[in-house]
């Protein structure tokens, strides 16, 4: 492949662009690594422990197929174990991204037809977004392979262990270059990047579940987990990651050759002859917002039905007192007892409520999005006002949040309560708690809403920066690194355990409500009175 006019040009341009996205990712990808490896120096520091880890992991299915392929108790190979699963697929999903951002969404955008009118040719802005996803591949793969290094691991494994996470960030990226061929818009072309790295996903973890290999390698993220660093540092399975790659990248250029600019090759579906009537700002937001909300209702629903099936696998553990059950007590945060079964659940039940809290963000930022893109400031020629458009998307989202949590508790507990509780005890116990975590939910939420309205340019830096500090600050994180219950900072922390205590606290939830609405109201205060479409 020759290099083509104007591909540096546009190569430049897109890390421009990416400096405030992709190093949060290459970051990500690092800090995983390493706090995994001190994760197990803490709680598994004599080889005893780690055998009595691995017995754990052993009596699980599902256990052993979060991490997948081969255990040993050995630190370097409990540490991929347990972190690798989340870096593959942070790679895929970094590439994946990345690519159609700057090629299928620049075409919707006009921006691709606007360069290619100068003596830019035709495949430069394709090659210009692979490269610079590749390299945020190889740049996440080869720090977290140094880092991993520093941390006195060995050279030739950490470098393995980079190079899989690398190379399966290059194979998604292969992946969306030839979906943002196929499809007519950036939405269509990300749905399609993301769907195959959810089925690999799937098709790995239900190899490694049900001891069948060959499903393992059907999986592009299998892949990955097939190298095996630290044990048999299979480079020949690199090699073959690489020639898959290369192969993507070729038919995503052929592709290219044979669409014209604007469409793509996968028919256009039709809509409805007779959509239903727009009647006012929550209709409006209801029809731009239910697709993604379907979306997370079916995540929500699967680690619900995930972590309710570990549910008896968790009690039979704690009846069994070892030090595996001690690191779990002190890491929870609860007493021993009966009481850690109510500690677990409500863990796993928080994990997704500072999941769901990133929905409210991206809701809120789709404000500025409609902004920036003038569809927002065209609907100002309507009655619709600026405050009941965006009063419209926050009461959508609200509810949405809402919805999410509720279908959170009822799902898990219903499964919970079937298979080691009481349906009529702790199915309403599950939802209360579930529904208790909204408020905190909301606050972030505020919180972007009152950067939109007061500094618009930067409140997509500010919302990805409030969820990332809750998170990272919270009940969840925080104990990785030995913040034990959080931070005082994040709004998580004044939601109390219903599991373990005998009734909800109104005064930190009243709290958090007055919080959230001083917030929003000065949002939305701030966005009546400065220039609409101008920030």
């Amino acid at each position: 492949m020759n290099a083509a006019p104007g591909t540096g040009t546009l190569a430049r341009l897109a890390l421009r662009r990416e400096r405030g996205i992709a190093p949060w990712w290459i970051l990500l990808v690092t800090a995983m690594a390493l706090t995994m490896v001190a994760y197990i120096n803490r709680n598994m520091a004599t080889y005893q422990d780690k055998l009595a880890y691995l017995e754990v992991i052993d009596r699980s299915a599902f256990l052993h197929a979060l991490g997948g392929g081969v255990v040993e108790p050995r630190l370097e190979v409990l540490a991929t174990w347990r972190s690798g699963g989340f870096l593959y697929v942070a790679a895929a999903f970094a590439a994946v991204l990345s690519v159609i951002r700057h090629t299928r969404r620049e075409e919707d955008a006009g921006r691709s037809e606007l360069v290619l009118a100068g003596t830019v040719a035709r495949h430069a802005p394709l090659t210009a977004a692979m490269l610079v996803a590749g390299g945020i591949s190889l740049a996440g793969g080869l720090l977290a392979a140094v880092a991993l290094i520093a941390a006195g691991l060995e050279p030739a494994g950490s470098l393995t262990y980079g190079a899989a996470v690398t190379v399966v960030g290059w194979i998604f990226g292969g992946i969306a270059a030839v979906a943002a061929q196929l499809a007519r818009n950036a939405h269509t072309a990300t749905t399609i990047g993301l769907t195959a790295l959810g089925l690999s996903y799937v098709l790995r973890f239900a190899g490694d579940a049900a001891g069948l290999p060959w499903l393992t390698y059907l999986s592009p993220l299998g892949w990955g987990h097939l190298v095996r660093p630290y044990q048999e540092d299979r480079w020949w399975l690199i090699g073959l990651c690489v020639l898959a790659a290369a192969l993507l990248y070729g038919a995503a250029y052929r592709l290219l050759a044979r669409r014209d600019l604007g469409s793509g090759l996968l028919p256009e579906r039709q809509g409805r002859d007779s959509a239903p009537e727009l009647r006012g700002p929550v209709s409006l937001a209801w029809r731009l917002h239910r697709g993604l909300l379907v979306k997370w209702a079916a995540g929500v629903v699967a680690f619900s039905v995930f972590a309710g099936a570990l549910s008896p696998l968790a009690r039979d553990l704690i009846s069994r007192p070892s030090v595996i059950v001690d690191n779990i007590t002190e890491f929870l945060g609860v007493p021993t007892g009966a009481t850690m079964l109510g500690g677990y659940v409500w863990y796993l039940v928080l994990i997704l409520a500072y999941a769901v809290a990133l929905y409210p963000v991206l809701m809120t930022l789709r404000l500025r999005a409609e902004e920036a893109s003038g569809r927002a400031e065209a609907l100002q020629s309507t009655p619709m006002t600026r405050l009941r458009w965006a009063g419209g998307h926050l009461l959508v989202t609200a509810l949405g949040t809402a919805g999410l949590m509720a279908v959170t508790g009822l799902v898990f507990g219903a499964i919970y309560s079937l298979l080691v509780g009481d349906p009529a005890t702790d199915l309403p116990a599950f939802l209360a708690g579930a529904l208790s975590t909204v408020p905190a939910a909301w606050c972030v939420g505020a919180v972007c809403v009152l950067a939109y309205g007061l500094v618009p340019r930067a409140s997509v830096a500010i919302g990805w920066l409030a969820w990332i500090l809750t998170t990272g600050l919270g009940q969840v994180v925080g104990p990785l690194y030995g913040l034990w219950g959080g931070s005082p900072a994040e709004p998580f922390h004044y939601v109390g355990n219903p599991m373990l205590e005998p009734a909800l606290q109104p005064a930190p939830t009243a709290g958090l409500l007055a919080i959230t609405t001083l917030l929003t109201a000065g949002g939305l205060l701030a966005l009546r009175r400065r220039d609409f479409g101008a920030g």
